[in-house]
């Protein structure tokens, strides 16, 4: 049995004619009259009086006919259903972001975004950049902004900078020192504070590869989950933090930031999304990054 079995069947029904029922379906009279014969064969029921002018249904026609009619109903409310999921699904764009990139320019290229997209329901998700690969994998979102390279088949990776890093230390920490750039070897003897805790490989990894490049080893390390956690503590004076540059914009009280005189001392930031995904909204938030870039003297890719 087919749908258009009960197309046919219906349209039979309420034009009371063949002839009128296969006019109105587009089809050929003869071409009708057997897939209604079919449908009974289905049955193996008489649905139809023969003869009958107008056609009319028979006692076992009129059940099947109120059932066929529910059917054909729940179907076109199917299909209206997937509509205003297709509708939804082009109008939704799912953004995946790590939280340093709020304190760079994350902000401002969304806001550009929006500007281009009114009428885009926009969403946010703050996830490791880890969490988001396997998101993008799971089509829970569609971008993701990052700060680790991660390679994957599945996923397009493109950098869209790479962005200075520059320590974090206690107040008290940076009046007894003298001022200016920091080396790592000025921290050989001072608690490293890390973050993010889990979810390996991350922005963690990062910071204590550049300490082995440059041979040095912290006393103590200390891991916590979240970047403000890692700043409380600096504040608490329980240790310093290497941290992206535009973390400066996020003023805290007794924290102080230095630059970091190292020449490999820097994090990049990635967008990544599925590989082949036909969206326009991909290339349209990429223009978007660089035209803030642009507008801020920043370098794409570098």
């Amino acid at each position: 049995m087919e749908l258009r079995h009960l197309r046919y069947f219906v349209a039979v029904a309420r034009a009371q004619s063949f002839t009128r029922a296969a006019e109105a379906m587009h089809v050929a009279q003869p071409a009708l009259s057997k897939q209604v014969q079919h449908f009974e064969e289905e049955f193996g029921l008489e649905l139809i009086e023969r003869g009958s002018r107008p056609v009319r249904l028979t006692e076992p026609g009129r059940v099947i006919y109120e059932q066929a009619l529910q059917i054909l109903e729940r179907v076109d409310d199917l299909r209206e259903t997937g509509r205003r999921l297709r509708v939804a699904e082009r109008n939704s764009f799912r953004i995946g972001f790590v939280a340093s990139t709020l304190y760079g320019r994350l902000p401002e290229i969304l806001r550009g975004y929006r500007t281009k997209r009114p009428d885009v329901d926009m969403t946010l998700l703050e996830l490791l950049t880890l969490e988001q690969i396997a998101a993008l994998k799971e089509g829970r979102i569609d971008v993701g902004f990052g700060r680790v390279e991660i390679e994957d088949p599945a996923i397009e990776r493109v950098l869209l900078r790479n962005e200075k890093l520059i320590v974090a230390v206690p107040m008290a920490w940076d009046a007894e020192r003298p001022p200016g750039p920091l080396k790592l070897r000025d921290l050989a003897d001072t608690a490293l504070i890390l973050y993010p805790k889990s979810a390996r490989p991350n922005n963690a990894d990062r910071i204590l590869a550049l300490f082995r490049e440059h041979g040095v080893r912290p006393p103590v390390i200390h891991e916590v989950r979240e970047l403000q956690t890692a700043l409380g503590l600096v504040a608490a004076e329980a240790g310093v933090c290497v941290v992206p540059a535009s973390i400066e914009r996020l003023r805290r009280d007794g924290v102080a930031y230095r630059p970091l005189d190292e020449e490999r001392a820097l994090i990049p930031v990635i967008m990544s999304y599925r590989r082949n995904d036909p969206s326009p909204e991909i290339g349209l938030i990429l223009q978007c990054v660089r035209e803030d870039y642009e507008r801020e003297g920043l370098r794409f890719g570098v």
